[in-house]
């Protein structure tokens, strides 16, 4: 009888070994991360715009449509951004990452539920339930605001990546006051301004990758 000899197949060494973007380490997911960035630094820059052209707080009815359906874009880029930042693991690795992207996920689908129908159908905007939705738009920045602390002091993304996050997100705390104070046009212009500052760049940062590293393939 003949015996069959089998040899083992030499073990890996780089599983689990970070490489930085620029290199041939993870092409697919490194394609992901830069439209991920692209759709986020769009969705930024078109509200921007809204922002400076209609207002914030329109007074029209048409106004207010529009104001609603070009933050939509810019809901769907953060939404965009949460994905970037958990194919990275920019978060963490650990459950209490994953559980904190998922619940930012459900405030902000909850408050993209709200910009549709407040866009959308002007009938019912006063509706009760629909301001009690509304209360997820804040809650969604609030979150998006304690993970781009988190990132900064995960320190899984590098240079500007690592603070840019808390930067974009810290919209609210900055733009707020001013529109509590100031009022239109001034707030309008500081908070199309911060958008692009904060979101859009960040947005490109993503798309170039610049301090993002990605587990090799």
């Amino acid at each position: 009888m003949s015996r069959t000899t089998v040899t083992p197949a030499p073990a890996r060494t780089d599983g689990r070994t970070a490489t930085p973007t620029g290199s041939p380490g993870h092409p697919d997911l490194a394609a992901a991360v830069r439209r991920r960035g692209l759709v986020l630094a769009a969705g930024a820059a078109t509200w921007a715009l809204s922002m400076v052209t209609v207002g914030a707080n329109p007074e029209t009815t048409v106004g207010v449509t529009v104001s609603d359906l070009t933050a939509l874009p810019f809901q769907v880029g953060v939404m965009a951004l949460l994905g970037a930042m958990s194919l990275t693991g920019a978060v963490g690795t650990g459950r209490g990452a994953r559980v904190a992207i998922r619940v930012e996920r459900v405030l902000l689908s909850l408050a993209m539920l709200w910009t549709v129908v407040h866009g959308c159908f002007p009938a019912f905007r006063d509706a009760g339930w629909l301001a009690a939705l509304d209360v997820f738009w804040p809650l969604s920045m609030l979150g998006m605001f304690l993970i781009g602390i988190k990132v900064a002091v995960s320190g899984r993304w590098r240079g500007a990546a690592r603070a840019w996050p808390v930067v974009a997100e810290s919209w609210a705390v900055v733009c707020i006051p001013v529109f509590a104070t100031v009022g239109a046009p001034v707030s309008d212009w500081v908070g199309g301004a911060h958008l692009l500052v904060g979101y859009t760049v960040l947005g490109l940062l993503l798309a170039r990758r610049t301090g993002l590293v990605l587990p090799r393939g």
